[in-house]
C-alpha cells in the first residue's frame, strides 16, 4: 500500500513501510486490549489482514 501511494523511490518508500507498519501493529495492541479479555494480538492482526489479503487475491484475479 506504501509503495502505491510513494512510488518506488527507497528513500521514503523504506521509512513510510516502517512507519505503516508500526501504526498498523500499534492499533491491533490497542484494539486488542479493548475488550473485557486481552486477545493476542496475531489474532486481530490476522482478522484485519485476511479481509485485505482477499481483496488483493481478488484483484490480481481480475486482472489477467
Amino acid at each position: 500500500m506504501v509503495r502505491q501511494g510513494v512510488g518506488s523511490d527507497y528513500r521514503w518508500l523504506l521509512p513510510l513501510s516502517a512507519l505503516a507498519g508500526a501504526t498498523l501493529l500499534s492499533g491491533a495492541d490497542i484494539l486488542s486490549r479493548l475488550g473485557p479479555i486481552e486477545l493476542p494480538v496475531g489474532i486481530v492482526t490476522a482478522v484485519m489482514g485476511a479481509p485485505f489479503f482477499g481483496w488483493l487475491l481478488r484483484q490480481q484475479g481480475a486482472g489477467r
